[in-house]
């Protein structure tokens, strides 16, 4: 759904080596060889293989680069699906020139680690490009069409379930359907016309419907049983129901279960497609403990249903949520925080999938830079009531230029970025980055190049903790 955090304390070593590994994010499927004895030691990925089910993570292709986000990415998922890089607005910007060079990077990473492809989406009034949200009906859903036999033939053959249709229905209780463009100009028949379109372009894929907050039995997810019932009747094809679960501590449905169970009983696959539990921020003791418990239940609600395929969490670690810059004073929502430290929900998954005793986890290598390369970062804030203004300097310790520069921090305690200069500065959530301007591009051997933004605090203003230059970690003057 997203276009798709905080800090939960220093956890000592001992604790992070006994969690990490522990700490995937979870999604539940079907056809996965066993691991060999000494990798079911060692991973949630493992715990999942065992099983017969995906572990599974929305990863943006860019953060790769980033040695931690990609180590875990490696060693502890089975499944992987694009965050935006497979969305109408990414992939087909003007009608009839498809662009798939950041979905490719999604693919090819899935392809080269041996993980499954998850598919997301087809069709979203969000994320839709302007020149589609202009069409009238009946151009309107020859495009839609056209959109989907481009993208799902694209990937055929590669991707083990779309996304066709998400979030459809409306919010509250009405049941009824969201009033989108789609519903607006075609009709009724648009949901169904997108599975077929869907099925004809890839036949061997399978084809899901996806909302949120349909995660108990209420009026929204009883109308899409009634959908899906009515799809099975006639023929239309549809294989699987996706809930995003897009959680709030402490506020796991009860009936999360039977609520999956009563749509495996019409025939279709289930999946938690998008699990995040979020907090109040910063992250207090007792709900990171709370987090846990609801993370556990989640689990273990998709493991008893024989037909729940997955559950996978929408992203690795709160630095690159998608929850603060929606709910400000909210986050802390997955089970790595920003940086990359397990929480308490790492073992609580792991015993849900029938861990027992705490795994040996995959430990982001520490990557201090060698005297002579890198970078070094000098962060000089200057705070006021609300406001704040930060001077950033940046020196390349290296003996090469660098060429192109991005630079990354965390701002931890909800600060919001409003202005800066000297650089292009952009915030998601709690994560900055810095990008060049076109005058200051290069940063030669042993040079320093510096820029500053304005933002604004909740009362507390501390500064980011750690940075990156194009990927790579930097000391801190």
């Amino acid at each position: 759904m997203p276009t798709h955090p905080h800090r939960a304390g220093r956890i000592r070593p001992a604790l992070l080596a006994a969690v990490l590994a522990a700490g995937a994010v979870l999604a539940v499927g079907h056809g996965i060889s066993r691991p060999d004895a000494a990798e079911a030691a060692t991973t949630l990925k493992s715990l999942a293989d065992a099983k017969g089910r995906d572990i599974g993570v929305a990863i943006d292709p860019g953060r790769l680069a980033e040695a931690p986000y990609k180590q875990i990415a490696d060693n502890e998922f089975n499944l992987v699906v694009a965050e935006n890089a497979m969305k109408w607005d990414a992939t087909e910007p003007a009608r009839g020139q498809f662009n798939f060079g950041q979905g490719d990077a999604v693919a090819d990473y899935a392809a080269s680690g041996g993980k499954r492809l998850y598919g997301h989406t087809l069709v979203w009034h969000s994320q839709l490009p302007g020149w589609a949200a202009e069409l009238p009906g009946p151009e309107l859903l020859a495009a839609m069409r056209a959109h989907i036999a481009g993208v799902a033939g694209h990937y055929r053959g590669k991707v083990v379930a779309w996304d066709v249709v998400n979030e459809a229905f409306a919010d509250g209780g009405s049941g009824g359907r969201r009033d989108s463009v789609f519903q607006q100009r075609i009709g009724d028949g648009w949901i169904e016309e997108a599975f077929r379109a869907a099925r004809a372009a890839d036949p061997g894929a399978k084809l899901c419907i996806n909302d949120y907050s349909t995660d108990g039995v209420n009026a929204k997810s009883t109308a899409i049983f009634n959908l899906v019932r009515d799809f099975k009747a006639r023929g239309v094809p549809i294989d699987c129901v996706g809930f995003q679960a897009h959680l709030i501590v402490g506020q796991v449905p009860g009936d999360l279960q039977a609520n999956l169970q009563r749509f495996a009983d019409l025939g279709v696959d289930v999946r938690i497609t998008e699990l995040d539990i979020r907090m109040p921020t910063p992250a207090s003791a007792a709900n990171l403990a709370t987090q846990a418990a609801d993370y556990r239940r989640v689990v273990a609600a998709c493991l008893a249903v024989a037909r729940c395929a997955g559950v996978t969490t929408w992203g690795i670690t709160d630095r690159y949520s998608w929850i603060p810059s929606v709910f400000p004073g909210q986050g802390a929502a997955l089970i790595w925080d920003d940086n990359y430290a397990p929480k308490p929900a790492y073992q609580a998954v792991a015993e849900a999938l029938g861990g027992g005793a705490t795994p040996t986890p995959t430990t982001p290598a520490p990557s201090t830079p060698a005297p002579g390369t890198g970078c070094t970062v000098a962060y000089v804030p200057n705070s006021w009531n609300n406001g704040f203004t930060a001077e950033v300097r940046v020196r390349n310790d290296g003996t090469t230029p660098v060429v192109g520069w991005t630079v990354a921090f965390g701002l931890p305690a909800g600060q919001r970025v409003t202005n800066a200069w000297n650089a292009t500065v952009t915030q998601n959530g709690a994560q900055v980055e810095a990008r060049n301007a076109s005058w200051n591009a290069t940063i030669s051997a042993g040079g320093t190049v510096g820029f500053g933004f304005q933002g604004t605090h909740g009362g507390t203003n501390p500064s980011p903790s750690a940075f990156t230059l194009n990927g790579a970690p930097c000391r801190t003057a």
